[in-house]
């Protein structure tokens, strides 16, 4: 399964590092079932599913979640 594809002409540079970066965002994401925001780095607070109830929701409450809104919400990777 293809999960990523990056072109870059061959007049222009390539970043390694940011294909590290991609590559332990996937094997992340695969791993604790979240999603990693743009220029996420290890260590970094990454974005979980949202509830698929109200009752999940408020479960969530004092668990240590980073709310924007009710469905998006981030949290430590030790505590996802």
């Amino acid at each position: 399964v293809l999960r990523a594809m990056v072109y870059y002409p061959m007049s222009n540079g390539r970043s390694i590092d940011e294909f590290l970066r991609l590559v332990t965002a996937l094997q992340t994401s695969d791993a604790n079932k979240v999603a990693t925001p743009e220029n996420w780095q290890p260590g970094e607070k990454v974005i979980v599913p949202p509830p698929q109830t109200t009752e999940a929701a408020a479960a969530r409450e004092g668990e240590g979640y980073e709310y924007t809104d009710w469905y998006f919400s981030k949290k430590s990777l030790e505590n996802a």
